[in-house]
């Protein structure tokens, strides 16, 4: 076993996808008030049907669009080199994953913008962090060594997240560009700087734990949270 998602799953997750696209630009020209939930089918190309089988509600049809940058970012940060410091790995993969790679990655930005206007989407956006803060959980457990408190793990995981919630709705509130000064990245380097400058997590090394790396903080966590 690779871990590698089925033929069957890729495909979903292709559809899931395209209908997310579909209904950011028809929420982002009309508004999500405005659209319902056939229009959407109907420019995705699916039946009403299809449509309630990947979302209960119409609003919860961009949540794939909306965690995608959440996503990279926990890859990011799991990926990332075990000696760097947790902190600095944290807002290194914080960073990047808010930079856009290419004119792709830029249209999504412009589209989050766009749907972080609206109100009617607040309780997707909200769903989609609380997923993203769960995910990030697991992810820094993984990264520290047995005894690190699991409070600690989860203050940090809710403060990082909060940080990019933050500058996100920061952006999306005002005019500034993509990149540069104001941009995601940029207030996302600050946000997370002062909303994680005090916490314990930071100040404990691989020596400071006396148990070494034998067993991880991840396996102190309820099985939901992992």
């Amino acid at each position: 076993m690779t871990g590698r998602p089925t033929l069957t799953q890729r495909r979903r997750d292709a559809t899931r996808l395209e209908i997310a696209r579909t209904a950011a630009a028809l929420f982002a020209e009309q508004g999500a008030e405005a659209t319902t939930a056939e229009e959407i089918a109907a420019a995705a190309g699916i039946s009403l049907r299809t449509f309630y089988r990947y979302f209960s509600v119409k609003e919860d049809a961009v949540a794939p669009l909306l965690a995608a940058g959440g996503q990279r970012w926990v890859d990011l940060l799991a990926e990332s080199p075990a000696e760097l410091p947790l902190r600095e790995a944290l807002e290194r993969s914080a960073v990047e994953s808010l930079t856009p790679a290419d004119d792709g990655a830029v249209e999504a930005m412009h589209w989050t913008r766009s749907l972080l206007r609206d109100p009617r989407l607040d309780g997707t956006w909200q769903r989609v962090h609380s997923a993203s803060e769960e995910r990030l959980r697991s992810v820094l457990a993984d990264r520290c060594p047995e005894g690190a408190d699991p409070l600690e793990i989860r203050l940090a995981a809710a403060a990082a997240t909060a940080a990019i919630r933050v500058a996100l709705e920061q952006w999306a509130a005002s005019d500034a560009p993509v990149t540069g000064p104001g941009s995601p990245q940029d207030l996302g380097a600050r946000c997370m700087r002062e909303l994680t400058a005090g916490l314990r997590l930071w100040g404990r090394t691989a020596e400071a734990w006396p148990h070494g790396r034998s067993r991880t903080a991840a396996d102190q966590l309820p099985p939901s949270s992992r």
